[in-house]
């Protein structure tokens, strides 16, 4: 069941990103063709006044599509309502209101759990251990997810997100050093010796760290209560979404390891699902925020590649050569899948039963 809460939540997020670009076009009276989830080949397809649905194989994001990107259209290049003879804002305007909507639902779902089911309790002392990396640190001394660190050296950890900074900060100052770590694995403790290895100057253990939420609610005080949490919790997990996408650029050694692919992200949401309601719409926010500032990155066949190429149609005055833009999204269109397969092959071979069969 957690497993089917993760998938269903993952598709309604990309169908809520995909109907912002839609909205957004048809609500300005923008020709639109198709409304897509996944890519390649259509497994379901219903025409409807005009536009194309359709549910695609690769169910690695969706589209909406538009009469200009098609060469068989009937529709004249001249007309006012194709998306290509609008003015450059309400163009922008449809190419972001998928990210709008994003951070919307994500905003909403923090909201609406602290409004009709309650605002989370404080954490339980400790880290939570929600994913680690393959032949790394964490691995290799036998933590898991799931597992729930208490103490390093005989000093506990506390709880809260203070927890959680405080075991990275010991683990970032002890490269080539062994740690002692307590750990509670569903409910049997024990101790456990972990050497950080060495990267860039500061120790690494290939583990994502959460905090320890223990699933239990409590009814919000008042609309102010409700407010502080949704807007401290959203900012949190936004700020944090970015510093990682950032990480990216700084550090991509290191952080390339932590990408995550459908599969990966599909067991992430099942884990939380097991923590109750409130894990499950933390997955929902935090995939919302994370698809949201993904599209927002100027690459190819993203949002935010997009809506470059008509910045700079404005500040050049003339729309870029179509043979360009064409070899800017199929160049994107190639790379995305490629990492996207990639990803899929990587994060199902580390799954524990996988994992457990290539041991036998």
């Amino acid at each position: 069941m957690n497993l089917i809460a993760s998938i269903s939540v993952l598709a309604l997020l990309i169908f809520f990103h995909e109907s912002g670009h839609f909205l957004a076009a048809t609500l300005q009276g923008i020709r639109v063709s198709g409304f897509s989830i996944g890519f390649g080949p259509a497994l379901i397809k219903k025409e409807f006044q005009g536009v194309t649905y359709s549910i695609r194989a690769l169910p690695l994001g969706g589209f909406v599509s538009f009469p200009d990107d098609e060469q068989e259209s009937t529709i004249s290049k001249e007309d006012p309502d194709l998306l290509s003879n609008r003015p450059i804002f309400q163009r922008l305007l449809v190419i972001s209101a998928g990210v709008i909507a994003n951070l919307l639902i994500a905003w909403l779902a923090l909201c609406g759990q602290a409004t009709f089911i309650g605002i989370p309790n404080q954490p339980d002392p400790g880290v939570l251990i929600i994913d680690v990396q393959n032949q790394q640190s964490a691995a290799l001394s036998g933590l898991k997810a799931g597992d729930q660190i208490i103490s390093i050296d005989g000093i506990n950890l506390g709880s809260g997100q203070e927890a959680v900074e405080s075991m990275v900060d010991k683990i970032k100052n002890s490269p080539g050093q062994t740690i002692s770590i307590e750990k509670d694995t569903n409910g049997t403790k024990g101790i456990i010796k972990l050497t950080p290895i060495e990267h860039l100057g500061v120790g690494k253990i290939g583990a994502q760290l959460q905090v320890n939420i223990n699933g239990s609610i409590r009814p919000a005080n008042g609309l102010t209560d409700i407010f502080y949490y949704t807007n401290s919790k959203f900012f949190n997990l936004l700020s944090k979404t970015i510093q990682g996408y950032k990480s990216l650029f700084t550090d991509f050694n290191s952080t390339s390891k932590q990408l995550s692919g459908p599969v990966k992200i599909v067991e992430l949401g099942a884990q939380l699902s097991g923590q109750g309601a409130s894990g499950l719409i933390l997955f929902a926010a935090l995939i919302s925020i994370n698809l949201a500032v993904l599209n927002s990155l100027p690459f190819p066949l993203l949002d935010g590649g997009q809506f470059t190429l008509i910045l700079i149609e404005a500040l050049r005055g003339k729309p870029i050569p179509e043979k360009i833009q064409l070899w800017f999204m199929q160049s994107g269109f190639i790379i995305l899948i490629g990492i996207s397969i990639l990803l899929i092959i990587r994060d199902t071979s580390q799954l524990e039963i996988f994992q457990q069969v290539a041991n036998k």
